[in-house]
Order: structure tokens, then sequence, then C-alpha cells
């Protein structure tokens, strides 16, 4: 079925955040030195999360990917992966990491039946990588990229561009990436959190990238596709392929179809969405399939959500959460979300 919100853009696209913790610390994502946890009582169990995946898949739901905080830190994901990967209906199971303990799993990972990865990497240099993330763990997360290479053949890596840090090094990423067969997505610095003290003044954005690109490589070639990714992909003269996510200064919400659903069972339809709906108490009062797929559909239909195009336009931009009431609520934290 094709279940539509009031946009026209169906349900299709569902991020699940197996943990809120990470072992980095990310300027752009989670910069304050300590945090709070979702309680580990509240977080979805396995099954319980198999049994939600099963309804969303009823609903439209074809393409998951496992995110965090760092997914690798829930302990046995690999069972999780296995129980996914056989579910009628899902055609793409993908993960977001962020690298330091891909080595050790990948292959676990993918014989599981994980079909595709995605490792985030902002630097190739070591001092800079310890000042973005507070770990020395740059060597960590180049082996774990050699392992997604070696494993799953094609892989992306993310990088968060920010100005005056490491912009500097578009073409280095451009250049690892295809060393590794792995195909580099620029991410525009999202004022997202109130932690991370964003401003526009941070922000790289597409139009800048693409010069500093242009600039280095001669004439880049837009790929013209039919897609809700939220990558756009362009072509360098020698047919490197390289995508932009540019949701900080040109939003793609008319065709966003990805929904996000967190460790503890909170069902979140936008990123920049105030509130979720609450999946995981609806499960442990036993609600029924049935209600929990009229509960997911009355609210997808309903969905009006437009959250990075409201920010563009608010002009001169605040924080999406103040820090003082950051605490209050561990889901206001994009780590939470699953970003």
């Amino acid at each position: 079925m094709l279940l539509l919100d009031t946009w026209g853009r169906p349900l299709r696209n569902l991020r699940l955040s197996v943990t809120d913790r990470c072992n980095l610390r990310c300027a752009y994502c989670m910069p304050e030195k300590d945090y709070v946890w979702l309680p580990r009582e509240d977080v979805l169990h396995f099954e319980e999360i198999s049994t939600l995946v099963d309804v969303f898949a009823t609903l439209g739901v074809n393409t998951l990917r496992l995110t965090g905080g760092e997914p690798l830190l829930r302990r046995d994901l690999t069972a999780l992966v296995r129980m996914l990967a056989v579910k009628p209906g899902l055609i793409d199971l993908a993960m977001t990491t962020n690298g330091v303990l891909l080595a050790d799993q990948a292959d676990a990972l993918r014989a599981a039946g994980l079909g595709r990865i995605t490792v985030s990497l902002d630097t190739l240099r070591a001092k800079r990588f310890t000042e973005l993330t507070r770990f020395d763990s740059l060597d960590a997360v180049l082996d774990g990229m050699s392992a997604a290479s070696r494993v799953f053949g094609r892989f992306k890596i993310d990088s968060v561009i920010l100005r005056g840090v490491n912009d500097d090094e578009l073409a280095d990423l451009i250049e690892y990436g295809r060393s590794k067969n792995a195909e580099v997505r620029f991410i525009e610095y999202m004022d997202v959190g109130g932690a991370t003290r964003w401003s526009p003044s941070d922000v790289v954005s597409r139009a800048e990238i693409l010069e500093g690109l242009t600039a280095r490589y001669g004439p880049i070639e837009p790929l013209v596709e039919v897609s809700s990714a939220p990558a756009d992909r362009f072509r360098l003269p020698d047919g490197t392929v390289f995508g932009i996510i540019s949701s900080t200064t040109a939003p793609f919400c008319g065709s966003c179809d990805r929904s996000r659903l967190t460790a503890d069972g909170l069902w979140y339809l936008c990123l920049y969405a105030p509130q979720g709906v609450d999946l995981r108490a609806a499960l442990r009062r036993g609600a029924t399939t049935e209600e929990l797929s009229a509960l997911i559909t009355n609210r997808w239909q309903a969905r009006t959500d437009r959250g990075a195009e409201d920010r563009l336009a608010l002009g001169e931009r605040r924080a999406f959460v103040p820090i003082t009431g950051l605490r209050t609520d561990p889901h206001f934290e994009m780590h939470t979300r699953g970003g």
C-alpha cells in the first residue's frame, strides 16, 4: 500500500535508532561533556523492534536504516540485523556508523544480511580528528573503512563540512573515497539541537562546495535522478561521483519520505518535530497489530512537517532547542533521533 501524508509524501523510509549512546563526541552533534541517556529499561528489545518493523512494512516502508547514537555499541546487533534482513517487503537494509568498531564487526554484519553501509568521516588528519571528536580514533575509523571496502565492496562516506575546520579537505576526502571505492557525500552543517552552538557563518553551502571542487577538478556535471534520497549527486570530469546533502540552504522537504524511530520507541515524523509518537507505550500495553497500524496510519496521514524549510524561512536562525532545555528531555538531542 502507499500511505501518503498531507503533502502527498509516502511513508517509505524508516531510520531506526538502536541506541542513543556514542563513543565519540563530535563538535557538530554531541559537544557537551555529559548527557542524559535514555533509561535502559525503556530501550526497545529486538523482538519489539521486529514487531514494529513488521507493522511499518505493511504500511509501505521498504527502506530501513540502522542508526544511533553509534549503532555498533548495541550488544548483539548482528542478531537484530538477521531478524530484519528476512522481513518481507524490505528492499534495503542499511546502517550508518562512525566506523570506530566496524573493522571487527563488518564481516558478521554482512553475513547477517546488512545490505549497505555508510561511514562518517569528517577529516583525514589525526590532530583535527581528535579536536573534532575528542577521541584519538582516526586509525580505528580508517581500519573500519578498509573493512567496509573489503566486505561490502561499494559504500558511502558522510562528511559534515564546517567553515574554517575541514573545508580545506574536500578534494582529499574525494580522493580517499576513490581509493576505497566509496562515494563521498558532503553534508551542510545543520542547525539542530542547541548544544552545538550552530551559526550560519559556520555553514559551507552546496554552492561553495561545488565552487571549490570545480576549481580543483574542472567542470562538474549534475546527475539528473528521480529519487527521494537526500543527496544531490554530481560527476567529476574523470567520472567520479559524489553527493551533497544541502538541507540547510536547499531543503528537500517536498520529497522527504523518511521518519525516525528512537531506541525507546518514539516515532518522529520529522527531524525537527517537537514531539514524537510513543509506540513503545502502545506496544507494551498490549496494542494489537491492527491498533499499531491505525496509530501509525492516522499520524502519517495528518503529517504536515516541513521542518528544514521552516528553519530556512526563519532567516536569522536560533537554536532548535536551547541548551538549558536539552537535559529536561533526551529526545531533544539529535543523536537520540538518529540524525
